[in-house]
């Protein structure tokens, strides 16, 4: 028997409504923290280690790109300068040189932050993964029963903010010294 779209409607919202009534009690009884990934991403060692590695990576097409870009520049400043002493010949040569030489230049540069772009997705995707494991590793250290991600919790006191926690643990994997920021105090207003 086939389900209508208003019945299916129906039957999520009670699973949702049970969701929203469990949780208190899941909250009440259980662990539940909050981690915010960004900032583990900006502050591990690990994540300053990926950035650093992809500036070294590109900063010579970066550096190539730059030279390009000041030569086209001299090119059209020349040729404005001496368009006026110029045959018509000389002045329709320069400026096909000129619109050739800026359609090269777009061309590298899309490629390179096509290449930038693959590549950040590719580390964030490993530094994720990273990331990801070292919070169930603490989590699980510490009994927790919930780590929520904190760009998705819409409020949460610090008091259940593990990020610092999380970073000293990798901050100590990678050998540097763990010196993570403390998580702010909860707030006492009702």
């Amino acid at each position: 028997m086939k389900r209508s779209s208003g019945s299916k409607l129906a039957a999520w919202m009670v699973a949702a409504g049970m969701a929203l009534v469990a949780f208190p009690v899941l909250a009440a009884e259980g662990k539940i923290a909050v981690v915010y990934f960004e900032r583990l991403a900006e502050e591990s060692p690990q994540g300053k280690a990926m950035l650093e590695s992809m500036r070294a990576e590109f900063a010579p097409r970066q550096r190539t790109l730059q030279a390009q870009e000041q030569a086209l520049k001299a090119k059209q400043e020349k040729l404005q300068k001496d368009a006026a002493t110029m045959s018509e010949d000389q002045r329709a040569r320069a400026d096909k040189e000129l619109r050739d030489g800026a359609r090269e230049f777009e061309r590298a540069r899309g490629e390179f932050q096509d290449d930038v772009t693959a590549r950040r997705n590719e580390e964030m995707s490993r530094l994720q993964r990273t990331l990801i494991d070292e919070v169930r590793t603490y989590a699980k250290a510490q009994n927790y029963d919930i780590v929520l991600s904190g760009e998705t919790v819409i409020y949460a006191t610090g008091a259940y903010d593990i990020t610092p926690q999380v970073l000293s643990a990798l901050q100590a994997r990678s050998g540097a010294a763990a010196t993570p920021k403390p998580a702010p105090a909860p707030s006492k207003t009702p």
